[in-house]
């Protein structure tokens, strides 16, 4: 049988999203729902405003004679509305967000105006439009109106808008249960005791950092053994989660045992291999059960693998559980801050530090090398056979929350 080329990285993400749905909904007050995603388009309840307001302070006036001068019948203070009407002549002290009294038509700025006892006087210039310093009713979003879109993330914006909007709750969905597991017989669990032999087992605290940084019910375990009724016992302990998280034994070597432990716990393959690097043995397989499918991802053990492989996948995976109306992540385009080779065969993440106008790919590109995935904030896009790139190149890259300002 021919050897299946690995899958490219769209189809791959395309292939992982298509397994899994967003979770059901509930309904949570608005500081809880902050950092998640609508699950249903925000209508508004009400008007805002709900009537017309002074956007200024000063003084409001019908604005069919601009010349003045007025007698001042009263005040309009925010909260406090003035109970009567504006008349020819007249004029009623108004306040910046103050309701506007019935019959003004206009706002004339305090500072373009002389102020005697009851009576003002324009000094400066009358504004232009007349009704300039006004803020219309319905200036921001009607009643019945979408305010915020479905599958939006939810900021500190969306909830002041949510509760102008007239409410106390919002959808969201529910968090998905996430699993992290390590396996590997020379991880060591305790990194202060780590033998020449191992080497620290820190792929799972990356990968539940990146996780929780969504809103998710995340946990990890781990090291697992490599053997196959330990990886199968460490899926068995996880068979309440939503998607499980594996580091390492995705390949096909003699100890790379999450593929048959997969098979031995009653999942199946949809996918394996993916033409990216690094992070080229990426496996992602299903389950299904009563409460719903699980989802597994298995990502490489070579810890900038890992990550690279997290980023791509686990997360839009996690993203579109939580109803995200954009999954995936995106790019920006900036200029090469110095030269870069030409790429090989399949489509590479080169780690880098981007300064807000340019890039520098790092000089460690090793898939082992954790200080250079530290000290990135971006990942450069390149795809395969892509020629030598030159200082002030366009590149394509992905912001990280590593190494300072991205």
């Amino acid at each position: 049988m021919a050897k299946v080329p690995p899958m490219p990285l769209e189809e791959a993400q395309k292939h992982l999203l298509a397994l899994a749905s967003p979770l059901p909904v509930e309904h949570v007050d608005i500081e809880g729902a902050v950092g998640r995603y609508l699950a249903e388009p925000l209508l508004a309840r009400r008007t805002q405003p709900a009537a017309d307001l002074s956007a200024m302070d000063g003084y409001a006036v019908t604005g069919k004679d601009m010349a003045g001068p007025w007698e001042i019948v009263g005040e309009s203070a925010a909260g406090h509305p003035f109970a009567g009407e504006v008349g020819a002549g007249q004029a009623v002290q108004v306040s910046t967000g103050a309701l506007l009294p019935a019959g003004a038509g206009a706002v004339i700025l305090q500072e373009d105006l002389a102020r005697t006892d009851h009576r003002i006087e324009l000094t400066g210039d009358a504004p232009v439009p007349s009704h300039k310093h006004i803020r219309r009713c319905g200036l921001d979003f009607m009643q019945g109106s979408e305010v915020i879109a479905a599958g939006s993330l939810i900021g500190p914006a969306d909830a002041a808008l949510a509760i102008a909007a007239g409410h106390k709750h919002l959808p969201v969905c529910r968090m998905p249960r996430v699993a992290v597991i390590d396996s590997g017989d020379e991880l060591a669990a305790d990194p202060e005791a780590c033998e020449p032999h191992q080497i620290p087992a820190s792929n799972g605290a990356m990968l539940l950092a990146m996780a929780r940084k969504l809103p998710v019910d995340a946990w990890r375990s781990g090291p697992v053994a490599d053997t196959l009724d330990a990886i199968v016992g460490a899926f068995e302990g996880a068979s309440h989660a939503d998607v499980i998280v594996t580091s390492g034994g995705a390949s096909v070597g003699e100890h790379d045992l999450v593929r048959p432990a997969l098979e031995a716990w009653g999942a199946s393959l949809d996918f394996w291999r993916v033409a990216i690097k690094p992070g080229k043995p990426i496996l992602v397989a299903r389950r299904d059960r009563p409460l719903g499918p699980q989802i597994v991802i298995g990502l490489p053990g070579n810890p900038v693998s890992s990550f690279v492989t997290a980023y791509h996948f686990m997360l839009p995976l996690l993203r579109r559980m939580l109803g995200a109306r954009y999954a995936l992540p995106m790019q920006i385009v900036t200029k090469l801050g110095a030269p870069i080779r030409a790429n090989g065969g399949r489509r590479e993440f080169v780690r880098g530090v981007w300064n807000g106008q340019n890039v520098v790919p790092h000089i460690l590109q090793d898939s082992g090398a954790l200080s250079a995935l530290a000290a990135s904030n971006v990942m450069i896009d390149r795809e395969a056979f892509a020629p030598e790139g030159k200082e002030g190149d366009d590149v394509r890259v992905f912001l990280l929350q590593n190494g300072g300002i991205a």
